[in-house]
This record gives structure tokens, C-alpha cells and sequence, in this order.
């Protein structure tokens, strides 16, 4: 069984699924960092809202010592039922901005395999290999 899980483990695609896992978190913070630190605060800017994360709607009433509060974490880590649309948004844009780097990545890769198989020297195909084998034998 140990001999079996080690063939396993060290199968090229189980290492190459390992190093895409840390990769791609690696990839969601420098995605993460680009929304939060670049693009929300030009678009908070443009809106007139200094972060998205404190759009908010409450929906019962909060404690007594939480009453107008507009701090998100408090209001949250209090039990406060609200809809937190500002942060929705915020990892909606997030989603987007990765996906389209994402597909950018493999838009790019796509073209480059393409280019590689069309450089490839082409030789004669199964069909004339078989032809010309057939042809030797009859002589």
C-alpha cells in the first residue's frame, strides 16, 4: 500500500495539480492586493465612498451600543443581521479582474501551442507510411 501511494504522489500530474494549487493561491493575493489597494480606491473615489465595505444595509435593529454605527466588522461580529452588498462587490470585481487574467494566461498560451504545432515539421502521414510499406512488400 505504501509503495502504491508513493507511485501515486509522485505522478507527474498530482505534482503539477500541487504546484498549480500554490501558484494560484499566490496569484489570488496579488489579485486580491490589486482590487484592494489599486482599483476599489479609484472607483470609492469616482462613487464618493471612501471603502466599499461599509455599504451596507442593516435588517434589525443592532444593540443599543452599536445604534448608527457604520462599522461593518462591529456590527457583523455583534450577530447583526445585515446585507453586505459593498463587499459582495468588492469580491465580484476581484472575481472578474482574476478571470480575465486567467483567460488572458491561457488566451496567450493557446497561441503560443498553436505556433509550436504549426512550425513542426510535418512528415508523411500514417496513410503514406502504410503505402509505402505495402509497396516494398509486393516487390
Amino acid at each position: 500500500m505504501f509503495s502504491e501511494f508513493k507511485d501515486f504522489i509522485l505522478k507527474g500530474n498530482v505534482l503539477d495539480l500541487a504546484v498549480a494549487v500554490i501558484i494560484g493561491a499566490a496569484f489570488a493575493t496579488i489579485t486580491t492586493s490589486l482590487t484592494e489597494d489599486v482599483i476599489m480606491p479609484v472607483v470609492s473615489a469616482i462613487f464618493g465612498a471612501p471603502d466599499f465595505s461599509s455599504m451596507f444595509i442593516i435588517l434589525a435593529t443592532p444593540p443599543a451600543e452599536l445604534v448608527g454605527s457604520t462599522d461593518y466588522a462591529a456590527l457583523k461580529e455583534a450577530g447583526v443581521p445585515m446585507l453586505g452588498w459593498g463587499q459582495f462587490l468588492t469580491v465580484v470585481i476581484n472575481f472578474v479582474i482574476l478571470a480575465f487574467i486567467i483567460f488572458m494566461i491561457v488566451r496567450y498560451a493557446n497561441k503560443v501551442m498553436a505556433k509550436k504545432e504549426a512550425e513542426a515539421p510535418s512528415g508523411p502521414s500514417e496513410i503514406d507510411l502504410l503505402t509505402e510499406i505495402r509497396d516494398s512488400l509486393k516487390k
